[in-house]
């Protein structure tokens, strides 16, 4: 796992600036009368990993959404190096986004959906080129980059998500769930080239199924649960959260820190 940095260097005006990459205060969203995200605070050093965990329909993609600026808070406020949600335009210089599902025009071939985000991203040509070209190779990609996306496998398309996330340098990476679709050894790569990037002081926010890959990049793990941030700490500090001491792995931490709160929730209903 990295190391937080004591300092650490803003890559678009080269001052040494030692603030959160990622804060949220009381940050929610509400469907109608279902609050989806209740109220999370968060603060995320630069040059970590903060592995976001939670059961299918805790709230984590309605999170990274509104922390993308794709979907806007019902109430609260968060800042990606220090600027505001409403600053969209700002906001997305700052950040790449991999979705569970990665956005991508299956008429193009992988070399020409890169080109065409490096072309949104305002990169120039031989930039674009240089930097495509690496990530392919990092990937193993360079040989089906001039097929059609609609031909690839799922985890041939994720690994382009994956690469058009990065090609502009993002100082803050959203990933949600990243290892979808990849066999070990894409896995282990991915993971890998995270760790690389991590070590270079970009923040990454993980959310993931895989509790294993959280085990091993994470610094901190945040529980969401129905909405609530129901637990927090480095994934030594959840292992160990079981009052008799005893070492968890923390597949059973998860478990039993969702399973306490399922326990209060239903306590409050019948009192």
């Amino acid at each position: 796992m990295s190391q937080q940095p004591s300092s650490s260097v803003d890559r678009s005006t080269g001052v040494d600036d030692t603030s959160l990459a990622i804060e949220a205060t009381a940050l929610t969203k509400r469907f109608g009368d279902h609050v989806a995200v209740d109220r999370l605070d968060l603060a995320v050093p630069r040059g970590t990993v903060y592995g976001f965990l939670g059961p299918n329909g805790a709230g984590k993609t309605t999170t990274m959404r509104m922390l993308t600026t794709l979907l806007p808070p019902s109430d609260g406020s968060a800042t990606i190096l220090g600027t505001p949600l409403s600053d969209r335009r700002g906001v997305t210089r700052h950040i790449g986004y991999l979705p569970e599902q990665p956005p991508i025009y299956e008429e193009l071939t992988g070399r020409e959906q890169l080109s065409y985000v490096a072309f949104l991203q305002d990169l120039p040509d031989d930039v674009a080129a240089a930097r495509i070209d690496d990530l392919l190779a990092r990937f193993d990609m360079t040989e089906d980059a001039d097929r059609r996306i609609a031909s690839y496998s799922k985890g041939m398309r994720q690994k382009i998500g994956l690469v058009q996330a990065l090609l502009h340098d993002p100082a803050v990476l959203f990933l949600d769930e990243p290892t979808s679709g990849l066999d070990p050894r894409a896995a282990r790569t991915v993971l890998d080239v995270l760790q690389d990037l991590v070590d270079e002081e970009t923040t990454v926010f993980l959310s993931t199924h895989i509790l294993s890959v959280v085990d091993e990049l994470a610094d901190t793990i945040g529980v969401l649960h129905e909405g609530r941030l129901v637990a927090e700490g480095s994934p030594a500090d959840l292992k160990r959260r079981a009052e008799t001491g005893e070492e968890r792995t923390l597949e059973q931490a998860f478990l039993e820190v969702t399973a306490d709160h399922r326990e209060d929730e239903s306590t409050e209903a019948t009192t």
